[in-house]
């Protein structure tokens, strides 16, 4: 049956935490903004919701046993669910809703003990699921009793902060609370971290208010609304703040409950593998396809309701003019047939109505945005295909200086993801196929057209996708060979090669990577590494995800009656093989070394990588395969080094990154948070100072002497250039918004980590990206700067010059 596995479509995808939205209460991680009391009004504080404790649903324990049965047979490690398994499994399945040990008490783990060495022999002796509920439900039970005694709390405790008192945030390590008097002690430290969060946010969110308020005019509503006291209003937030919390649990059913369960199962043979079930299955799809069925919208969970967040340009709802951001659902109905209600439904399942086939209609119930008087309104909508071009390839060409009087065309291709077409149903043909080679292809054409002198290749963002994308882009910088190595459980090693003889661009190229370029990132630039094809620019090193999954459905595993079996079981993704690099060498846990590192907080960061991620597979090697060496990169490394390296020396924008660095160790060594409020300001005034000075310094800066043209997949198919980009600060805004302070990675699972412990309070200005109409713009706030692009131009213009000087033709050929 592993014949079957390697008919499969190879994934290569990093695993996301499916519960990591439901942990900023439990954590007490720093909010990103302080919340809009006034929408909170409009929601009752409380949860009225009834908890009714769960149990498996009538297949929970056979889709259980399957999926344990895949592992075992199919996975990479090919390991017996035994003893030592269950002992993991049951120990992580805990840390999977209490990560922070704030919960879960003694008493709990010592009623459950008898599940830890027994989940193998309840999941494939008996097909029994009970163990993922009935934990659980001790978990809602413990979050319910958490959120009764912050109740408590906000009504009685006086939140003074002039102590020299500090919080462990991190409590992952941590023993789990003696008993529940030990919890509340916990609960009542981490409230009281929130509140004095929420109070310095406030003050941010004060000082940009008084700000603004010299170029707008407040509303008529908000003129009308009654004040409320600064500590009445971030009472009444943390209180729906923590009742939402506990809303979101509660709203589970028995398949939310599996999902987490069986995933848990899957992350003791490697972080990779995971389980979905059928909705998280059609979300994986889509984000392959980059493209779905649907009303075009960006939505959001705020305050119970489905809100509008973005309107994604050409969708149906943006064509219908009538809906616009921040607009609520409250109900959604199939055609003619009656609505549902999603208030305080999980965001999940409101997106799985709103979704729907091509041609099919949806009507939504609205409550239009900036008014709480307006009556709702029903809007009918046709679903249609949505493209998710964000997450397309596309690319600028830079004109600037070459250092000899002259001038140098440089290509900068940015590609967010290695996006295919992807159907788990195999029903092709729905859908225009996706092909991140073909769109590659059509930029580097466009470039090699307009007389780009070199190209960087931009995968600071790219986390991974389609394994034969990866391949097939390889090819497009060289002839024929082998791309990656992939070695099987049985120890078997095939190659993947490129078999197309031609080349579509043999000059000059960097590839810019970070510690989030991962998986088949890992893969293109390994293999341009060891053909000595391309020069690896960036973070001390990639990822390190060295490692093949395939997607596997669970229905034709499923021998149980077709009439228990009405819903989608879902699908194992599972690590089957691992990847090497042509020179033998793994991808997995290393990653790629870049051949020139620059200054960068994820290199100091512990949570970010392979090696931060639990039982990771181990770094190993095999033969080497045989293939050609440009020999493009050797022969000008030491000089490139060291132009670069006395750059960023006297580079201002890295001696930033530098202080940071130092700021961030300190804050690493510490682990904990002062409590008091004096210690906490004069922290966000010396931040504030820092940054001002910092914006000071930017703004009075000469403006490069660069020429940016952007290129679009759109673009690149018409005659000539589009008009060059101007060089106003909100233009500069713009051109960095893919690589602001941290690389430009717009990724909030990893920007946390480094930030989560942070002393100040970490900020968005959501009105950033519209200018006010009166010309009002904050002049001392400078655009954010991508210092990693910035010096790989440079680095790309003395390669160029080296490269010259040798005698090496355009095309890469030494004569």
């Amino acid at each position: 049956m592993i014949e079957r596995f390697a008919l499969r479509i190879l994934l290569l995808v990093l695993s996301g935490n499916l519960l990591l939205p439901l942990y900023a209460v439990q954590t007490g991680a720093p909010q990103s903004e302080p919340s809009k009391p006034d929408v909170a009004a409009e929601v009752p504080a409380t949860t009225n919701a009834v908890f009714h404790p769960l149990k498996p649903g009538p297949v929970d324990g056979q889709i259980s046993y399957v999926t344990a049965r895949l592992l075992e047979r199919y996975h990479y490690l090919r390991m017996p669910f035994d003893t030592a398994v269950s002992t993991k499994f049951f120990d992580k399945y805990l840390d999977m809703f209490d990560p922070q040990h704030v919960h879960f008490l003694q008493s709990d783990l010592a009623e459950f003990d008898h599940y830890r060495t027994n989940l193998d022999r309840l999941t494939l002796g008996h097909s029994d699921a009970r163990p993922a509920d009935e934990i659980f439900n001790r978990f809602v039970e413990r979050l319910g009793q958490r959120v009764a005694y912050v109740d408590e709390l906000l009504k009685t405790e006086k939140f003074t902060f002039n102590n020299d008192e500090r919080i462990l945030i991190n409590r992952k390590d941590q023993p789990y609370p003696k008993d529940l008097n030990d919890a509340k002690k916990i609960w009542r430290e981490r409230l009281r971290f929130e509140y004095l969060q929420e109070e310095l946010g406030r003050a941010d969110a004060k000082d940009k208010a008084t700000a603004a308020s010299t170029s707008s005019t407040p509303k008529t509503a908000e003129l009308n609304k009654p004040k409320k006291t600064e500590a009445e209003e971030i009472v009444e937030t943390l209180s729906h703040r923590y009742h939402r919390n506990l809303h979101t649990f509660i709203d589970w059913d028995h398949d939310d409950v599996l999902q987490v369960y069986l995933t848990t199962l899957a992350h003791v043979y490697d972080p990779h593998s995971d389980y979905f079930g059928g909705s998280q299955l059609d979300s994986f799809a889509i984000g392959m396809n980059l493209s779905l069925f649907g009303i075009g919208a960006e939505l959001m969970s705020e305050d119970g309701y489905c809100t509008i967040h973005h309107l994604l340009p050409g969708g149906p709802a943006e064509k219908s003019k009538k809906i616009k951001e921040n607009d609520r659902i409250i109900a959604v109905a199939q055609s003619n047939q009656p609505p549902v209600d999603v208030v305080d439904m999980s965001l999940n399942k409101a997106v799985q109505l709103i979704r729907g086939p091509k041609g099919t209609e949806v009507r939504l119930t609205i409550l239009p945005a900036g008014t709480r008087t307006a009556a709702p309104k029903t809007i009918s909508l046709v679903r249609d295909e949505i493209k998710l071009e964000d997450q397309e390839a596309k690319a600028k060409l830079i004109e600037m200086p070459n250092g000899h009087g002259g001038e140098a065309r440089l290509g900068v291709i940015d590609l967010p993801s290695f996006y295919a077409s992807f159907d788990p149903s195999n029903n092709r043909g729905k859908t225009e196929p996706k092909s991140t080679t073909a769109d590659v292809a059509r930029l580097l054409t466009k470039l090699k057209q307009e007389n780009a002198n070199g190209v960087i290749l931009d995968l600071r963002r790219n986390g991974g996708g389609s394994l034969e994308e990866a391949i097939r882009l390889t090819g497009l910088f060289i002839k024929e060979g082998p791309v990656v190595q992939v070695r099987n459980p049985d120890g078997n090693v095939e190659e993947d090669d490129d078999t197309d003889p031609t080349e579509l661009y043999e000059g000059p190229l960097i590839v810019l990577t970070s510690r989030l370029s991962a998986s088949a990132s890992e893969i293109l630039a390994g293999a341009l590494q060891d053909y000595g094809r391309a020069l690896i620019v960036g973070d001390s090193s990639t990822h390190g995800k060295g490692t093949v999954q395939s997607v596997q459905p669970l229905r034709p595993y499923m021998r149980i009656n077709s009439s228990l079996l009405t819903n989608n079981p879902g699908a194992l993704k599972l690590t089957i093989k691992k990847f090497y690099r042509p020179s033998g060498a793994s991808t997995q846990l290393k990653g790629v070394v870049s051949d020139i590192i620059l200054p960068s907080l994820f290199n100091e960061s512990k949570d970010i990588g392979e090696t931060a991620l639990d039982n990771p597979l181990p770094w190993d090697t095999i033969d080497s395969a045989k293939y050609d060496h440009f020999n493009m990169v050797q022969p000008y490394l030491p000089e490139l080094r060291r132009r670069s390296s006395e750059r960023v020396a006297k580079d201002k924008e890295f001696s930033y990154i530098r202080e940071d660095i130092a700021l961030f160790k300190k804050q690493q060594a510490d682990k904990t948070i002062s409590l008091n409020e004096k210690v906490r300001l004069k922290e966000k005034e010396d931040a504030i100072a820092r940054e001002k000075a910092r914006d000071k310094e930017r703004l009075a800066r000469i403006e490069p002497k660069e020429t940016i043209y952007e290129l679009s997949l759109k673009q690149a198919l018409l005659p000539g250039l589009p008009p060059p980009l101007g060089k106003t600060n909100s233009t500069l805004a713009s051109l960095s918004a893919t690589g602001p302070a941290i690389h430009g990675l717009n990724t909030n699972s990893a920007i946390a980590a480094i930030a989560a412990t942070s002393t100040a309070p970490i900020t968005r200005d959501d009105t950033s990206a519209s200018t006010p109409l009166d010309g009002a713009i904050d002049e001392e706030k400078a655009p954010p700067v991508d210092a990693d692009l910035e010096e790989s131009e440079h680095i790309l213009v003395d390669y160029l010059s080296l490269m010259s000087k040798s005698g090496v033709v355009a095309a890469g050929h030494t004569p």
